[in-house]
């Protein structure tokens, strides 16, 4: 069975590292190079990769940044490639999680590349979900909620910032978000999305809406807990009353 494997890292010198050390396995199938974050996310969605060599200092967005814009339930076996320092790397040891210290050798290659398959075929969804969520938390303390989303229009790639949003809507496995009059189809559930938002700013009022609290302009009463809400832009949305408490929290704040 052929391993699909990812390689991302903003240096040509090191993904040609992996590159070579990866030839000595007939088994893999390398489905793409990326050199930068923003690629990677893309390249992660599209290809569905096994195992992920993933660099942590890259610029524009790094290594856990990537993470922080997959949803780590369907998250591929990740192999950091750092240079951080031996504070960042305990952490790697304490959360399971392997790591190749730059310049690495053959050897310690060959170590990372035997846990990740490992990982593979005796997959744990749910371990390894909180062991990247502890990891993040540990490397990242300062960066608990999603700060940029990464959107793919009519043949770019850029960044949107998450306070810029007006609302999101659900479109199966994807979501809809909303900016005034612009629109941007994301390949995330609203689920998985709301549980990277950061609480005290965004809001779901019903099954398949969130909103921007900062972006709301007036709240009107319907029936039976329900509410018609005026955005900014004059967006009108309502809510449900199973969201009522949602709705009462903003009344009360």
């Amino acid at each position: 069975m052929q391993l699909r494997v990812l390689i991302v890292d903003d240096e040509p010198i090191a993904r040609e590292g992996v590159r070579v050390q990866l030839s000595k396995h007939p088994d893999v199938e390398i489905v793409a190079e990326c050199a930068d974050g923003l690629e990677a996310v893309e390249a992660i969605r599209d290809a569905n990769p096994e195992i992920v060599f993933l660099d942590v200092q890259m610029p524009g967005m790094d290594g856990f940044e990537v993470l922080q814009h997959l949803d780590l339930a369907k998250l591929p076996a990740i192999v950091f490639v750092t240079a951080y320092d031996k504070y960042a790397l305990k952490a790697f040891d304490v959360n399971a999680v392997d790591y190749l210290l730059k310049p690495f050798d053959a050897e310690r290659f060959e170590k990372a590349f035997t846990r990740a398959k490992a990982e593979v075929t005796t997959r744990d969804t749910a371990l390894l979900d909180l062991r990247l969520r502890k990891l993040i938390d540990t490397v990242r303390p300062a960066q608990k909620h999603l700060e940029r989303l990464v959107v793919k229009s009519r043949g770019r790639i850029f960044f949107l910032r998450v306070e810029e949003i007006d609302w999101i809507a659900a479109a199966d496995n994807y979501v809809d978000v909303h900016l005034g009059r612009e629109s941007h189809l994301i390949r995330e559930t609203l689920t998985a999305l709301e549980a990277k938002l950061d609480p005290g700013k965004f809001v779901r009022i019903r099954h398949s809406v969130i909103i921007n609290i900062d972006h709301i302009k007036e709240l009107h009463p319907l029936f039976k807990g329900a509410y018609e809400i005026v955005l900014m832009d004059g967006t009108r949305l309502k809510s449900s009353r199973r969201y009522y408490n949602h709705i009462s929290e903003l009344l009360e704040s």
